[in-house]
């Protein structure tokens, strides 16, 4: 029995509240839909350009509160993203999924979007409108003819051949080894092979045709064929998702850097198994060996060469993967003063691992600090000036020791290649880091470091739908 008629009415107050609960207030259910298919194809758009799961759930999320949609959860999971919008607890969320299919370099597409993105979040495009702008985006054609990548993987092969110290003859042939493998593998792509395959038709063709080169007497004596291989293993490297695995790795998208890590592994042993065959069909032939190439001593003379030759490599891969002209010419300069970062490195001692981490760093720190005032992505910067320095050479060398001399230090070798190739990505990310307080003053540091960002905001914008 209730002591008093008040007891009585607070009780039943809890028990039976007067009013459903609210949740958000949000568009309609159709805008709902429309704002999250907008901005899951905005995501798959970076995905497929190589950006971070971190860059793409940033983006997202600050698209949809851009529109009125600040309660969003996102899943990244590298070949499929998931947005749940919350509506409150009285009515469910309202789901989309979206799979990523293709993944190719456009750097100009990317950069198109990020202009759209911006827009989005400063309010200054309708959902409408956006959607209508993206589907431009993402139908229009490259920027540049297919024959113009090609022209622009044989520069850069000619380009690291003279950063390694090849010669220019030995440089005009790694152009035409690299232009033979970009048109094949063209082909191959067009009838879908898988790229585990094409990856390992492009090192057998670069070791047979250095081979086939060799057996010819089209080199004098004295020049060392290997380096065009060499060069050619770094073209074919340059395509793998390196710096993007590290980033998802280290902003704790574990599952994106583990899929990342599968695809990049996939790829690199198709590479080794392509170059490893051609060199045993040559043992078997009775062919005379590529000779492995020494490393040239570190020289104050070569710096010059070397930053050309570092800018040219940067600014052609570029070029191929159809970046916007001021995007070239920056990533030229991040190219060169990578190249002369690490010779400078090389000069004074320091072990490759250390001084690519170090050049690594250099190119992702300026490229975080210039890219964002000049509207073009950090990603391009960071890949592009990364990719004169990776271990062509090194990794020709564990080759040739394993399937030649069937020497077991080539397991070393080969560790040491991959050792180079991560703290290249590692530094990128960490240049990238160190560039936010940078651009933003160490007084906002706490309030707005969020994490590398490679692409995409740097934080979510929240804005009303107007």
């Amino acid at each position: 029995m209730w002591r008093n008629r008040s007891a009585r009415d607070r009780w039943e107050r809890l028990e039976k509240p007067t009013g459903a609960v609210q949740g958000p207030a949000l568009p309609s259910e159709s805008t709902v839909h429309f704002v999250l298919d907008l901005a899951l194809r905005i995501g798959e758009v970076q995905m497929s350009s190589g950006a971070g799961a971190s860059d793409a759930t940033a983006t997202i999320i600050a698209v949809a509160n851009a529109y009125g949609m600040p309660h969003c959860e996102v899943d990244v999971i590298f070949t499929s993203i998931t947005v749940a919008c919350h509506r409150g607890v009285d009515l469910p969320p309202i789901t989309s999924l979206r799979v990523v299919r293709s993944r190719s370099l456009d750097y100009t597409r990317l950069a198109l979007v990020e202009r759209l993105i911006r827009d989005i979040a400063r309010g200054r495009i309708t959902a409408r409108d956006a959607h209508t702008e993206l589907d431009r985006i993402t139908s229009a054609p490259h920027p540049y003819p297919r024959w113009l990548a090609t022209l622009a993987y044989a520069g850069m092969a000619a380009a690291i051949t003279l950063l390694i110290g090849g010669t220019a003859l030995v440089a005009v042939f790694a152009a035409g080894i690299t232009a033979l493998i970009d048109r094949v593998g063209r082909l191959l792509n067009k009838r879908a092979l898988p790229f585990f395959f094409q990856q390992m038709v492009g090192g057998a063709l670069a070791t047979g045709c250095a081979l086939a080169i060799v057996a010819s007497n089209a080199l004098p004596d004295g020049v060392t064929p290997t380096l065009m291989v060499a060069a050619a293993i770094t073209v074919l490297l340059s395509g793998l998702s390196v710096v993007s695995t590290v980033q998802d790795a280290i902003t704790g998208y574990n599952v994106t850097a583990a899929g990342r890590t599968v695809e990049v592994s996939l790829m690199t042993v198709g590479l080794i198994a392509g170059v490893v065959l051609a060199l045993n069909i040559a043992v078997a032939l009775g062919m005379p060996p590529l000779p492995l190439a020494d490393p040239l001593a570190p020289s104050v003379l070569r710096l010059p060469l070397q930053t050309v030759a570092g800018a040219a490599a940067a600014a052609c891969f570029a070029l191929a993967s159809y970046a916007t002209p001021r995007a070239v010419v920056v990533a030229g300069v991040a190219g060169g003063a990578g190249a002369i970062g690490y010779s400078l490195l090389v000069l004074t001692s320091a072990g490759p691992i250390a001084a690519s981490a170090v050049a690594a760093t250099v190119i992702g720190f300026s490229g975080g600090v210039i890219s964002r005032r000049l509207r073009i992505p950090p990603l391009v910067i960071a890949v592009s000036g990364m990719v004169p320095l990776l271990p062509g050479l090194t990794t020709y060398r564990a080759l040739f020791e394993l399937a030649v001399e069937r020497n077991y230090t080539g397991l070393s070798t080969l560790m040491v290649a991959t050792s180079v190739a991560l703290a290249l990505a590692a530094g990128v990310v960490l240049g990238e880091y160190l560039a936010q307080p940078v651009r933003y003053g160490l007084g906002r540091l706490e309030r707005r470091l969020s994490g590398p960002r490679m692409s995409g905001p740097l934080r979510p914008t929240r804005r009303r739908l107007e």
